[in-house]
């Protein structure tokens, strides 16, 4: 779950939490998981639509805080640490 910084209006609603799922590989087609890692602005526009709730738009992701969209890669690049390097002290 993400706290936006600068929540989103959608109609009369705000939106203040963004939670984004797991993508499987299909969920990331057509995008290199470099330029994911490497939080990129065009890759991660394409990505989050598919795998956020409620569902963004690459309109208002493009618009978005830019705080907020570092959040959102921050949060989809930790799905793609495995396990075993979670768990490992620095």
């Amino acid at each position: 779950m993400v706290e936006l910084e600068t929540p989103l209006q959608r109609g009369k609603t705000l939106v203040n939490e963004i939670t984004v799922r797991k993508p499987m590989s299909g969920g990331m087609r057509g995008v290199s998981l470099v330029d994911i890692m490497n939080l990129d602005v065009a890759a991660l526009t394409k990505v989050m639509p598919r795998i956020t709730t409620p569902a963004l738009t690459e309109a208002e992701l493009k618009t978005m805080d830019i705080v907020d969209l570092v959040q959102l890669g921050t949060a989809l690049n930790g799905f793609l640490t495995p396990k075993k390097f979670k768990d490992i002290e620095a």
